[in-house]
């Protein structure tokens, strides 16, 4: 069964304190509930690719996988409109999808970080954009070229549940970032 944002999934208890994780629009919390009669102390909790897994394990059928899919689509930041652009558009979707990337150098002389926006006329679509970006959001660009997008495809088991158009459209946009992470990489080599 789907349960809407705000919905708690997962429920721990630890001696005297509870904690819930709920899903409530683009972030997961951790509420901790010291005393049942007081407030809880809510922890925003980053959206990660083991996030995205965990919450998969949690969610019995592929109906509310794909709702979850959804959720995390809404999750993502707006899109400017300025950056919808033929350069930004990813060839190889049935879906209108735009990609932009960025690298940022943190300051300390390593490799630049790389960041991520991204936008689609499709909801399904915009989801496995969120899962993408919890791939490599946040990454030098080695570290996205030595990520598996196809192996965490498969294990989340999208590769059998979704249609060979969506998941021609995935891989199109793994190689457009990996495009983007290439020429980052030889930029800074």
């Amino acid at each position: 069964m789907f349960l809407p944002a705000p919905a708690v999934w997962h429920l721990a208890y630890s001696g005297p304190e509870a904690i819930c994780i709920a899903w409530a629009g683009p972030l997961r919390f951790r509420l901790i509930m010291d005393d049942p009669g007081a407030s809880h102390r809510r922890l925003p909790t980053p959206m990660t690719i083991e996030t995205i897994r965990s919450d998969f394990a949690l969610l019995d059928d592929w109906e509310d996988r794909y709702r979850y899919l959804i959720e995390l689509g809404r999750g993502l930041a707006p899109f400017p409109e300025a950056l919808r652009t033929d350069t930004n558009k990813v060839r190889g979707c049935v879906s209108q999808v735009w990609l932009s990337s960025s690298a940022r150098h943190n300051g300390t002389g390593d490799a630049p970080i790389m960041e991520f926006q991204g936008d689609s006329d499709a909801y399904i679509v915009r989801g496995l954009i969120a899962v993408l970006f919890a791939l490599v959001q946040g990454k030098t660009a080695e570290e996205i070229l030595r990520a598996d997008a196809q192996a965490t495809f498969a294990e989340l088991g999208l590769k059998e549940h979704l249609t060979p158009q969506r998941s021609n459209g995935f891989f199109s946009m793994v190689e457009r970032i990996r495009g983007d992470a290439r020429a980052v990489h030889t930029a800074h080599a």
